[in-house]
């Protein structure tokens, strides 16, 4: 099948903001009384009108190390992946259509009891932090953010999983009306995506509600997506409405489109191509340079060990 592909590195070339400048604009938020609010890109919502936003800024958690430089807000939050919107990456604007209140999270599966729960009321049982992670793109452009969120191991032990089961699958949600890309009958809507169990536990494993210290933007995948910063962006499942805990492996998204090119692991590797491109380095988002990949997108110390046992995998792509 013959995918369109807009080649993830044709951006405007801009300055990418100092990690010091993002600080210091922390400090001053805090310093102000003003919480969250603050200036959003043009045609954005502001972050004041989620009920959430009160929770944000939120503390660092410096675990997992502190990458710099930090990608620039404006760029992070206007240069998105969001195939329900469009193939285009200009879609900020569009997302803003989606609505996130009131929002419902739907646990199934091998679980002691299936449930449903608002976004909301799961948000105020979780543990908030804020973790500096880097973000590679299949496509080979990157960006380091801040997001803000809770473990994903948190969810996972309030869902309360029972009979060993391998896998966590999780959904986007669908709505047409709004997500004009769904209406594409080529695509296999909903989006899907999943970890293995010892990947979905695994402390470095995220589920993101904020970005640069406010709720996240609709465009970035409100208002909770998944995290895993040592795999290819795609991978990445944003505003999600189910989660299922199962034995039987999932078919992702991409997987199910082109499964010669997108596996269900997408470990970064530079040493591994994607069958169109070289995945050696990455250009990172407002940057005039390119710069190398580096193996689990930096994160071998990490995971490299959840891996070990499945050699014999297709891990990379």
């Amino acid at each position: 099948m013959l995918i369109k592909r807009i080649k993830g590195w044709e951006l405007p070339e801009r300055e990418a903001t100092p990690e010091s400048l993002y600080l210091d604009r922390r400090t001053l938020v805090k310093a102000m009384g003003l919480g969250s609010v603050a200036l959003a890109a043009p045609g954005l919502a502001l972050a004041q009108d989620d009920p959430s936003a009160g929770k944000y800024p939120v503390r660092r958690q410096d675990k997992f190390g502190n990458p710099a430089p930090i990608t620039a807000e404006k760029l992070a939050t206007t240069y998105n992946n969001y195939y329900e919107f469009d193939t285009d990456k200009s879609i900020h604007r569009a997302a803003q259509k989606l609505p996130i209140r009131p929002w419902t999270i739907k646990v199934g599966g091998k679980v002691e009891k299936p449930f449903e729960i608002g976004f909301d009321e799961l948000l105020a049982k979780m543990p908030l932090e804020e973790r500096v992670y880097r973000h590679r793109c299949v496509e080979t452009w990157s960006m380091i953010v801040p997001w803000s969120g809770f473990p994903l191991k948190s969810l996972v032990d309030y869902c309360k999983p029972v009979g060993n089961p391998q896998y966590v699958v999780m959904q986007t949600v669908s709505n047409p009306k709004v997500m004009p890309g769904q209406k594409d009958f080529l695509y296999p809507w909903p989006y899907t995506e999943g970890l293995a169990m010892d990947e979905a536990t695994h402390e470095l494993a995220f589920v993101a509600t904020g970005l640069y210290g406010k709720p996240i933007p609709k465009q970035n995948g409100a208002p909770l997506r998944l995290v895993a910063p040592w795999k290819y962006g795609f991978k990445n499942v944003k505003s999600i409405v189910s989660i299922e805990f199962t034995d039987k492996r999932p078919v992702s998204f991409w997987e199910k489109l082109q499964a010669s090119e997108y596996g269900f692991w997408a470990n970064v590797n530079p040493q591994v191509p994607h069958p169109r491109w070289s995945q050696a380095t990455e250009k990172p988002l407002g940057s005039d340079a390119r710069i190398p990949t580096q193996l689990y997108n930096g994160y071998a110390e990490f995971v490299a060990g959840l891996y070990t046992d499945r050699k014999a995998e297709k891990l990379f792509m």
